[in-house]
């Protein structure tokens, strides 16, 4: 067996990243940004009011002076000339500040009769004016890759970008294996159980930019394996659920390495998850997961995600983990790295009481995997440990 760190170093020396495509700036929220932005003009491209009021030379703007009203400016239609000496211009939120102008003094502060307005105070030690290029200038860039927000929406669009270059969202094709398994919606016979993994694994793959195909279940025979494994023809990454381990029906491995499967790694030091196994199978790359339904979760969120974010273009590295008091004490771990079902409140950590690999109840409950180093020391009520969110 191999350490999780281990596993994850040989996931990522597999990973390649996918190709990139224009996607218009409607559709690209979530999804990577592969070349950087550039700014195609200058915002905001003139001196703009932060608020109403009127526009003068500060150096007049004394208490009780008084001025005359010249024209107006408002936002798409500015004032065509200069204002001068004794002179002001009434403005308004996002109009461009006239010529012979460097302050606005807010409307609360002025008092208005026709024409003529007096001022109410004499401070001017904020100018209520946006320089031009006070958020960005022409040229300025957005850094790639990075997961585009709708922050990074809004500014790709102020930055004057219709469509932007992303990565492709890779194509998982989903394989669950086993004489045992019938689809959601079926009534299961004596002996056999609902496929729940791969709906799961869609659901976390799909929150995180991949495109997610559920294949037809693969049952425990060559020919059965070998038809399904023909249908991931184009897939990025081929995920296989059950079958991994070593029983006499577990025969995953050995169909894949007839079809040409490179194996990287089988077995992995952790619980739930440890049937784990990976290698290049042809232009893809095969991940082989275990069959509890909780183990191929866990392993979800610890290998595929990681790898996924590889794939598009962002940093290779585990998990991002965090850190919460424990609520309650815990045992001694094992010789194996241990991701508990765990709830976290407020700073702090509680493990679920019930930890088998098959109770989805458990995860669906849980908001964090609590991460237990192998042979890890017993651990007190109030200590630390890390964790990652689900």
């Amino acid at each position: 067996m191999i350490s999780v760190e281990d596993a994850l170093d040989h996931l990522f020396a597999l990973a390649r990243p996918v190709a990139t495509e224009l996607c218009p700036l409607t559709e690209a929220a979530g999804r990577v940004l592969a070349a950087p932005i550039t700014a195609k003009l200058t915002q905001p491209p003139f001196p703009a009011s932060s608020m109403d009021g009127y526009a003068l030379n500060s150096v007049e703007a004394d208490m009780h002076a008084q001025f005359v009203v010249i024209g107006e400016a408002a936002a798409g239609h500015g004032f065509d000339g200069r204002v001068g000496a004794g002179q002001a211009v009434r403005i308004f939120t996002g109009a461009p500040v006239p010529e012979g102008a460097d302050c606005v003094v807010i409307q609360e502060e002025v008092e208005r009769r026709g024409k003529l307005i007096t001022l109410l105070t004499e401070d001017t030690s904020k100018s209520n004016i946006r320089p031009a290029g006070q958020d960005f200038s022409l040229g300025d860039q957005m850094k790639a890759p990075r997961v585009l927000t709708p922050s990074d929406i809004a500014l790709a669009a102020s930055m004057n970008h219709a469509e932007l270059c992303v990565y492709k969202r890779p194509v998982v094709a989903l394989v669950s294996t086993g004489d045992e398994l019938v689809q959601p919606g079926e009534t299961p016979a004596d002996g056999q159980i609902i496929a729940s993994n791969t709906y799961g694994l869609k659901a976390l793959l799909e929150a995180h930019g991949a495109e997610a195909r559920i294949l037809p279940i693969a049952r425990d025979n060559r020919s059965s394996l070998e038809t399904v494994f023909s249908l991931c023809e184009g897939a990025d990454l081929i995920v296989t659920i059950g079958g991994a381990s070593v029983g006499d029906h577990d025969i995953v491995a050995d169909v894949a390495e007839s079809m040409g499967l490179d194996q990287s790694f089988y077995k992995v030091a952790m619980r739930p998850g440890k049937p784990l196994m990976a290698g290049q199978m042809g232009a893809s790359v095969m991940i082989g997961l275990p069959g509890n339904p909780v183990s191929a979760m866990v392993c979800g969120h610890v290998f595929l995600l990681p790898f996924l974010r590889a794939m598009t273009g962002l940093e290779a590295a585990p998990a991002e983990r965090f850190s919460a008091t424990l609520t309650e004490p815990l045992p001694a771990n094992g010789p194996r790295e241990h991701y508990m079902r765990a709830r976290v409140t407020k700073g702090q950590i509680c493990a679920e009481s019930r930890q088998d690999s098959a109770l989805l109840s458990v995860l669906a409950s849980a908001n964090a995997l609590l991460i237990r180093p192998p042979h890890d020391s017993a651990r007190a009520l109030g200590e630390t440990v890390d964790y990652i969110r689900l």
